[in-house]
């Protein structure tokens, strides 16, 4: 037979061509699919900016005469825990 690769002439029983190394038979299992890793410039810039947020929320609540709106602390409150749980979702799934 012949090695389908580079067409050398190869024994009828071989595993692999003695030349150029390639398999006479098809694999049984398929290689697992590697995905690309994602940068970590993203959950950087965000964890960045919840300290920020944080930051100036805090000195904003200690220097205003008057308090923050109910509506602002809400809205503050649930963009940080929005922020918080989808950074922790995304280090849980590239576990």
């Amino acid at each position: 037979m012949r090695c389908r690769q580079c067409g050398t002439e190869i024994a009828d029983k071989a595993i692999v061509c003695f030349r150029c190394g390639t398999g006479t038979a098809d694999p049984v299992r398929q290689p697992a699919l590697v995905r690309p890793r994602r940068g970590r410039l993203l959950p950087f810039i965000a964890l960045v900016l919840l300290v920020l947020l944080g930051l100036y929320l805090g000195e904003a609540g200690r220097v205003a005469q008057v308090p923050l709106s109910p509506a602002a602390s809400l809205a503050a409150g649930i963009s940080i825990a929005v922020a918080v749980v989808v950074l922790v979702i995304r280090i849980a799934r590239r576990r």
